[in-house]
């Protein structure tokens, strides 16, 4: 047993750990919890899980509840920059030494003696990351706890807590296929795994077949199952900064809304969390079963209140003037973040810088970039995560699309540093996206602070 006595080893310990393990059960998992005296016993637990838009939702949800006056604790993933961007509470990062004692208090609940053995259980790195949000968001006692999914649903660490109001499933499209199945409908099936029995479920109806999933699994679990699809949002306007739209709402009709952001996505993403929000305020109201015995109220006044206070950074987030990173990172992504930059209102060049995780079909979103035609230039690069995906196989992958050339990077910050340089001073200045992978997004944010 290593000792961990600072905050910087915390962190390089857990970032060693293997992010699968085929030796882990949902058993190990609760086990694990219980030995830790479970902590998300007395947690009201939000429970989020879906392909894209998982953490925009957990964003709005959390702002919306923040609006209303309640203290709320988040678990999201991945992180950006610093790991302890996965913990929040009221609205705040934890600090290095909430986490480093949340790191201990998992350690020393460790059978070291079975490690040491070669048996016993360790978890991976989501499972330890997880299991220490319990432990501080316990001690911290929210209102309400927002988790997110890390993968798929059914098997996911999170999934192994106890008592939950309310779960929430975002836009399912084909990712992790390897893990989660080759079809929608086996994915949707992995990620209604979250519903519990008797808990009402909100979700994006995008897709006949993943509709039909949820609301199956749904009516086994006697649970109430409510839909967002298209029909319950509607665009007014949409500029380079804000997007003004109106969510039909269960109660109030139409409300109009501004997010602060001009990715179309997250219209459906918020509509969303709003409706999950009216689920839980009316259940609130018809069991007398609320924080501090207040049931949820909300009104259109809070909405807007909430939702334009909202900012969920690498989601179309301008990070310099001109120059947006978002987290695309799979097929549906790209296709999410084509049509909102296809809006953007720019009139002069555009360039794409590209970077994506080697287990991603990249060859898909290539395509949908390329035919797309928005951008003049396009850049490759290698991210310096490990799954990253070489730029000469992003070249081959590109050559079998089209005869449309890419400028080569070996790194990341060399591709940045090129790309800021040759924009040189325009009238209209170029427009700069960056977009493949969150792992990306958080790279070229680092740069950034580090002023690269």
């Amino acid at each position: 047993m290593k000792q961990v006595v600072s905050f910087e080893e915390a962190v390089q310990y857990v970032d060693s750990l293997p992010r699968f393990s085929e030796k882990s059960t949902m058993e190990d998992t609760r086990e694990f919890l219980r030995r830790l005296g479970n902590p998300d016993a007395g947690l009201r637990i939000l429970h989020v899980a879906g392909t894209n838009g998982k953490g925009s939702v957990c964003a709005y949800l959390r702002s919306v509840l923040e609006a209303a006056g309640r203290r709320v604790a988040m678990f999201t993933s991945p992180h950006l920059v610093d790991m302890r961007e996965r913990f929040v509470i009221g609205g705040e990062m934890i600090g290095r030494e909430a986490f480093l004692a949340a790191f201990l208090g998992v350690y020393e609940q460790l059978d070291w003696q079975a490690l040491e053995a070669g048996e016993g259980y360790h978890p991976t790195f989501f499972e330890y990351l997880f299991f220490m949000a319990m432990l501080i968001f316990a001690q911290a006692k929210p209102d309400y706890c927002i988790l997110e999914t890390g993968l798929g649903g059914r098997l996911d660490a999170t999934n192994a807590v106890g008592r939950k109001e309310m779960a929430i499933i975002t836009h399912i499209g084909l990712d992790h296929v390897e893990y989660l199945g080759h079809t929608l409908a086996a994915i949707a099936g992995e990620k209604a795994g979250i519903i519990g029995e008797g808990v009402p479920v909100v979700y994006a109806d995008t897709c006949q077949e993943v509709g039909q999933v949820i609301r199956d699994r749904a009516q086994h679990l006697s649970a109430n199952a409510y839909s967002v699809s298209r029909i319950d949002y509607r665009f007014s306007k949409i500029s380079n900064k804000n997007i003004a739209f109106s969510y039909i709402s269960r109660y109030y009709g139409s409300v109009s809304l501004t997010l602060p952001t001009f990715a179309r996505y997250q219209a459906q993403n918020c509509s969303l969390a709003l409706r999950a929000l009216e689920v839980l305020a009316e259940r609130e109201r018809q069991t007398a079963d609320a924080p501090a015995g207040a049931p949820l109220r909300l009104t259109p006044r809070l909405m807007e209140r909430g939702v334009s206070a909202c900012f969920w950074p690498g989601r179309m987030e301008e990070v310099l003037p001109e120059v947006y990173v978002d987290g695309a990172h799979n097929e549906d992504g790209v296709r999410a973040f084509l049509e909102s930059v296809a809006e953007d209102g720019h009139v002069g060049s555009r360039h794409l810088l590209f970077a994506v995780a080697a287990d991603k079909d990249y060859a898909a979103m290539l395509r949908r970039i390329v035919d797309s035609g928005l951008f003049d230039r396009l850049s490759i690069a290698r991210m310096s995560n490990k799954r990253a995906a070489p730029p000469d196989t992003l070249e081959r992958a590109l050559a079998d699309i089209s005869d449309i050339a890419a400028t080569q990077y070996e790194t990341v910050p060399e591709a940045l540093r090129a790309i800021l340089k040759s924009r040189g001073a325009k009238a209209v200045p170029e427009r700069i996206y960056i977009a493949g992978s969150l792992y990306l997004v958080g790279e070229v944010k680092a740069l950034l602070q580090s002023g690269i």
